[in-house]
């Protein structure tokens, strides 16, 4: 088990100074289930996924991977297709008390079914961000890069860059037993 503990982080510019801190990752480390957490920097986002009952993420092999990971409400887990949330991105930057409340949370589980595909929406590949090479998630059909520096042997700081956003999204990976 990872032994990680966050660090007190107060802005955009120290979670990037720690992510800048942190070593690459190579591709072939990053293969398996993920459980995720967030990483708050107050960014609008922060606690969105979380409400949503956001579980991680599977990558399977370099070209299979699932980037959206959900528990749903009878306990089991589905993934879920990307593009399908994507329209929901702006609104939740927009109005981010509503969309990490509990109630949210509760009403995103109804639809999760219909949002659900066993197909693979991502590849894991090498790119260079900030200055260094590390393993990097693509989404297939969205403009979003999760990039990953390892934090232990066990966890990685992601940082989700998606174009047209202001400020890079930050949570942290850790592996699946």
């Amino acid at each position: 088990m990872s032994s990680f503990r966050q660090p007190v982080v107060r802005s955009t510019a120290d979670a990037l100074a720690l992510f800048d801190s942190l070593e690459p990752v190579e591709v072939e480390a990053m293969l398996g289930t993920w459980t995720g957490e967030g990483f708050p920097t107050g960014h609008p986002l922060d606690g969105v996924l979380e409400a949503c009952h956001w579980q991680g993420k599977r990558l399977d092999s370099p070209e299979h991977a699932h980037p959206l990971v959900f528990r749903t409400s009878a306990g089991g887990t589905v993934h879920v297709n990307p593009v399908l949330l994507a329209a929901g991105i702006p609104l939740a930057m927009r109005w981010p008390r509503f969309a990490r409340s509990a109630w949210f949370g509760r009403l995103f589980q109804a639809p999760l079914p219909l949002l659900a595909t066993r197909k693979s929406r991502a590849r894991l590949r090498m790119t260079t961000h900030r200055g260094r090479s590390t393993a990097t998630l693509v989404y297939d059909q969205l403009p979003i890069l999760d990039v990953f520096r390892r934090i232990d042997a066990d966890s990685v700081l992601g940082l989700m860059d998606l174009k047209g956003m202001e400020q890079p999204f930050f949570f942290v990976l850790r592996r699946a037993r």
